[in-house]
Formats: C-alpha cells, sequence, structure tokens
C-alpha cells in the first residue's frame, strides 16, 4: 500500500444552520454538529482508505464556542494518523463573522475510524505521512492518545504505554 499524506483525505463541508437545527435559545445542537464531524470525518477515512469505513469512536469533542443561528459553519477533517486498520480523523469547526467574514475557531473534535470489508471485517489501511508541523504534532499525539484508551479500556498495561510513559520521564 502506498503511503498517504493527510492533505489527500482533507474534507471541507461548509452550510448554514438553520432554525430546525437550533435549540431553544437560537444555537446549533450539539448533536447536529457531532453529525456533521460524523460525515466529513467519514469522507475523510474513506478517502484515505479506499474503504468502506466505520465510526469506531469519539475520542474528544469540545465545544468551545456556541454557533447561533444562520451561522456559516464550516467543518475540517483529516486524517491525523493510521493505524493498521484504523484512522483517527482530526476536525476543525469554524464560523465566520458576519461582518468581516473572517474564521472564528467554533470546536474541535477527534474521531476514530475502521476500515471493513463487506462482511464488516477489519482491513489494512495506508500508512499517513505528516508534512506541516501541526500534522506532525497531530500524528504524535494520536499514538499518546491511543495508548490511553488502549490502557483505560484495560487491552494495554500501562507499563507497555511508551509514549505516555515519556510523558512522565
Amino acid at each position: 500500500m502506498t503511503p498517504k499524506k493527510p492533505i489527500e483525505s482533507l474534507t471541507v463541508l461548509t452550510d448554514l444552520v438553520l432554525p430546525s437545527e437550533t435549540n431553544p435559545i437560537g444555537n446549533m445542537f450539539g448533536g447536529e454538529l457531532l453529525a456533521r464531524m460524523d460525515r466529513a470525518a467519514s469522507i475523510a477515512a474513506r478517502r484515505h482508505s479506499h474503504q468502506i469505513v466505520v465510526t469506531a469512536s469519539v475520542n474528544h469533542v469540545a465545544f468551545t464556542r456556541t454557533i447561533p443561528l444562520g451561522s456559516v459553519v464550516t467543518v475540517e477533517a483529516k486524517v491525523s494518523r493510521a493505524f493498521s486498520t484504523s484512522m483517527e480523523i482530526f476536525l476543525d469547526v469554524y464560523i465566520e463573522d458576519r461582518i468581516s467574514g473572517k474564521r472564528i475557531v467554533a470546536n474541535e473534535a477527534i474521531y476514530t475510524f475502521v476500515a471493513v470489508d463487506e462482511t464488516g471485517k477489519p482491513v489494512p489501511v495506508p500508512e499517513l505521512i505528516p508534512e506541516t508541523e501541526l500534522e506532525k504534532s497531530r500524528y504524535n499525539a494520536a499514538l499518546r492518545r491511543k495508548q490511553l484508551s488502549l490502557v483505560l479500556a484495560g487491552k494495554m498495561k500501562a507499563k507497555d504505554a511508551t509514549e505516555l510513559k515519556a510523558l512522565f520521564e
């Protein structure tokens, strides 16, 4: 399998926040944003793996800023690390300032997807080669996040989580 760069999986979804997507005080429902992020992450994972992909986990979501009715929302998703059959997808969410048009960071999230065949069996995915400093930082952090998840799930002993241990030494 030919290794890929994060930019090859870049997915950008832009849309308006409509009245049916808001809570009683006029801000976008968190679940609506999660659904948009899941779709963008799914496309990014598919672009990287060229396989059927399924959501394995939502590892992190930060609802940093409310997103008001009528906002233009952009979700950007890229594979941040590929493991044997899974991929971590990092998502950045922006809203546009109504006056200046400048993009403001609203939220971020990290999803994990697994590539599967038609029977649902996990299949290998290409290696990822980060290029920019941000991509390298996210790539390195992804291994620590994976090790932490495995330790918390009881699937890895803390003493074997070398990347995590290195943070404390």
